[in-house]
């Protein structure tokens, strides 16, 4: 650890970003953790204390501007815009307004953070901003559509954002995990269940299953948490990290492939 740090990081309260706070602040870092309901407050904040550890855990529902402006109070090395929701279903059948509910957390409410961020980072000349992205920001699954163009998206923001404060002496970088067992997966393919009907929705729920196979493989967490933790506190390492090395392959392929695709 090259010294202490104060790291901002979003969606704290569960999964990845709940460990890779932990994590962070195991290495000596003051790490500012948010969650998004009242209810994760008081578990991480009983953990931390029990633990020794500098977090300081409040609710940040990212989609809230009260709770956005509170990043102006702290002064922040590293922002990690973690938090995200996700959809799974047909894109030619899923109602527009769930994908605009993907789109004004994964995309929007995060860059109006990142915003605020990018602006007190600017002025000290100096920063790192990450982007928790995904493998969906980079290749795209059969009936995972509407996250997949969300992290499209991130990914494109992300890029251009390291081009334009580069001269700022800002970085900017992506983090985008494979299938990892944290639940987030499981929970966005249930997510269909409230308005599909197979009695009405030409889709074929057969069909729909042999999307959700693509990620009956999953990833210990652990491991994730590790490679998060290690890249957030390094001084200098790639813009895109994808991890682990198995869904950095299968990206890769992917993309070399869609240039042969004929329609």
């Amino acid at each position: 650890m090259l010294g202490k740090k104060t790291i901002f990081i979003t969606g704290a309260g569960t999964g990845l970003g709940k460990g890779a706070a932990i994590g962070l602040a195991q290495k000596g870092h003051h790490v500012i953790a948010t969650v998004e309901t009242i209810s994760q407050v008081p578990p991480l904040q009983d953990y931390a204390k029990k633990e020794g550890l500098t977090i300081d855990v409040f609710k940040l529902d990212v989609n809230n501007p009260l709770d956005r402006a509170q990043v102006d109070k702290y002064n922040i090395d590293i922002f990690v815009a973690n938090a995200a929701i996700g959809q799974g279903g047909p894109l030619a059948e899923l109602p527009v307004e769930n994908l605009r509910q993907i789109f004004e957390t994964n995309v929007f409410s995060s860059l109006e953070l990142v915003q605020l961020v990018a602006k007190q980072m600017v002025s000290k000349k100096k920063g790192k901003i990450i982007f928790i992205s995904s493998i969906a920001g980079l290749s795209v699954t059969p009936y995972l559509g509407p996250y997949c163009a969300s992290k499209h998206a991130v990914e494109a923001i992300a890029q251009a954002l390291k081009e334009e404060l580069a001269e700022f002496n800002v970085q900017v970088a992506t983090i985008n995990p494979g299938p990892f067992k944290t639940g987030f997966n499981d929970m966005m393919f249930a997510e269909k269940e409230k308005w599909y009907d197979e009695k009405t929705n030409f889709t074929k729920r057969a069909d729909l299953l042999k999307g959700e196979q693509m990620l009956a493989q999953q990833f210990d967490p652990h491991d994730m948490i590790e490679k998060m933790v290690e890249i957030i506190d390094a001084k200098h390492h790639p813009f895109r990290n994808v991890y682990p090395e198995a869904s950095e392959k299968q990206v890769k392929e992917y993309q070399a492939k869609l240039w042969e695709e004929q329609v």
